[in-house]
């Protein structure tokens, strides 16, 4: 279907879909955001006018065709659209982490020779001033709030609003240039470069075109059904090619609503306002959730407290069936009902998802018991496994089929295979075009058949189909006496506990497991208030001894070598 949409060039590209948004629904709301405390919205006509003239005051500053646009600042309307009128003007967005620090980001302004740079505010720009000296190809700095800037030398700063003002006054004599090249793009044109976190060494740019975004959207709506009426919050990193396609490509191919909150700290308030029906977090987003409920629980009335466990209990036992659409009996259906009224109704009011129909998470494993709560709930939480040379989508968990111990099934559009050693590869139409300007990577990470290395270890359950996913491909090693060893595993399955907030583990070449131990002193604080534990210090804390017997216990009872060991038979057994 995508093929045959795009085959008639209506649907190339992200600036096509938003023309077909005005003509087809233009007063319906495309984008919020909260300022000042009050939510303002724009509809898809008022974002297409927006676009427009902020495209024809970049074609009035000389934007060249191929040239790279770095957008740097928090999730804003503003920043989405700069995203698009770059598009519009055939040039590249480039988004950036707004919490790179200024050597960090000279090298991804410099990597992608980047002549315009579209930033949020003053703390952005002075990043780009301090890095100018060794990047001289920087030509102009655009900045959107106007605060603390007023003293700064504007020779090559313009505000935002200069930059559409000018593109209005100059649109008779410069609209058929745009509209030329917006009738250039097409299926293969880049559409945006993504760079890699840089972890393993230095980012690498990713290039994808509008085939990767536009077909890797229309495949993933369809698959969970998105619609029109939606609402997504968008406040996860716009440099991050999941917020890129939830928050651009699949917006604009569904035209739901993107609500951008006001502040990383108003996030939780902006979420429960908005109440989106579908939803994004990393784990550890749910697991801060998830404690921050357990902690005021736990100092909740007597009553209230024993309401509570009473109806959890229930819902672990019936909720996820009676989500996935199984038989249920009717006292349980009813006790379950009367759980909702007082209690997980309320509960996720409280959290802000009271509307979610399809929630996500990924980048992390996230611990089978707070999946299930969520669940258990009533909140339809799948995980997902990708990646950005994927535009996101390698695997996902179909309604019905959505287990705490896999990712699912391939997505629409993939192919999956495991090689001898265990590692994953794919190949779709979400495969990146390449890394920019390194073929050396692109080579050794794309086959010329397409098939791209994710650099994970992992198998596929013979009977669903779903895949496991057991470490990373270079981190799974062997113990003493040969048994597999996947540090990531046994690391998942300690943060599981809700007092543990990292953990580190040791065991290639050993008879026994290792693991260094962070907990979390936000959960281990008021657990030590409860039982009037005095300590003055994170290290007093974690060395007493009334603390550290239970994690003793906690160890033994559920990482011990024989679990490891069938664990590691299990996984070799079924995928190398």
């Amino acid at each position: 279907m995508a093929e045959e949409l795009a085959a008639a060039g209506e649907y190339a590209s992200i600036p096509a879909l938003l023309a077909r948004n005005v003509r087809e629904f233009g007063n319906a709301p495309a984008y919020r955001e909260k300022e000042f405390g009050i939510w303002q919205c724009w509809t898809w006509a008022e974002t297409a006018e927006e676009v427009r003239n902020l495209a024809l005051g970049l074609l009035a500053l000389g934007i060249e065709r191929g040239d790279h646009v770095a957008i740097i600042g928090r999730n804003r309307p503003a920043h989405y659209w700069a995203m698009v009128a770059a598009q519009m003007c055939g040039a590249v967005p480039v988004p950036l982490y707004q919490d790179a620090v200024a050597e960090e980001m000279a090298y991804v302004l410099d990597h992608c020779h980047a002549r315009f740079v579209v930033c949020g505010d003053q703390e952005q720009v002075d990043k780009v001033i301090e890095v100018q000296d060794e990047i001289h190809h920087i030509e102009h700095v655009i900045y959107y709030d106007k605060r603390g800037m007023r003293k700064y030398d504007h020779e090559h700063l313009n505000w935002y609003h200069d930059i559409q003002e000018e593109g209005r006054a100059a649109h008779h004599r410069l609209e058929q240039e745009l509209d030329t090249r917006i009738a250039e793009l097409d299926y293969d044109s880049t559409c945006v470069m993504l760079y890699t976190s840089g972890t393993t060494g230095r980012p690498k740019g990713v290039v994808l075109s509008n085939r990767n975004i536009v077909e890797s959207a229309i495949n993933s709506a369809e698959f969970d059904h998105l619609r029109r009426d939606d609402d997504i919050l968008a406040y996860l990193p716009m440099a991050w090619v999941g917020d890129f396609i939830f928050s651009l490509g699949q917006a604009y191919w569904v035209g739901f609503c993107t609500n951008c909150p006001e502040s990383a700290d108003t996030m939780m308030t902006d979420l429960r306002e908005i109440g989106p029906t579908y939803y994004f977090a990393p784990p550890r987003v749910f697991e801060t959730q998830l404690t921050s409920v357990m902690i005021r629980m736990e100092d909740a009335g007597r009553f209230k407290k024993r309401m509570f466990d009473y109806f959890m209990a229930h819902a672990k036992k019936v909720g996820p069936a009676i989500l996935d659409g199984k038989s249920v009996g009717g006292w349980d259906k009813l006790k379950y009902k009367l759980g909702e009224l007082f209690v997980y109704g309320p509960l996720k009011n409280t959290l802000g998802f009271s509307r979610v129909r399809i929630g996500y998470t990924a980048g992390e494993a996230i611990g089978p018991e707070i999946f299930e709560f969520y669940r258990s709930l009533g909140i339809n939480l799948k995980q997902l496994y990708g990646q950005t040379e994927a535009t996101v989508f390698i695997t996902v968990q179909p309604d019905g089929e959505v287990r705490a111990d896999t990712v699912g099934v391939p997505a629409p559009g993939v192919e999956l295979r495991i090689d001898d050693t265990g590692e994953i590869f794919y190949r779709s139409p979400g495969t990146f075009v390449e890394y920019f300007n390194n073929p050396e990577s692109t080579a050794s990470t794309k086959d010329p058949e397409g098939w791209v290395a994710t650099g994970d270890a992992g198998f596929i359950e013979e009977k669903s189909g779903h895949l496991r996913i057991i470490d990373r491909a270079k981190d799974v090693g062997k113990m003493a006496d040969g048994s597999l060893f996947a540090p990531k595993y046994v690391e998942n399955k300690l943060k599981f506990y809700p007092d543990i907030l990292e953990a580190v583990v040791f065991g290639d070449g050993r008879s026994m497991c290792t693991a260094f131990i962070n907990i979390d002193l936000t959960a281990i604080g008021n657990w030590a208030e409860r039982n009037n534990i005095a300590y003055a210090s994170y290290q007093e804390l974690a060395g007493t001894r009334m603390f550290t017997r239970p994690f003793r216990r906690m160890w033994k009872r559920s990482i011990n070598p024989s679990q490891m060991t069938r664990c590691c038979r299990v996984a070799r057994s079924t995928a190398f």
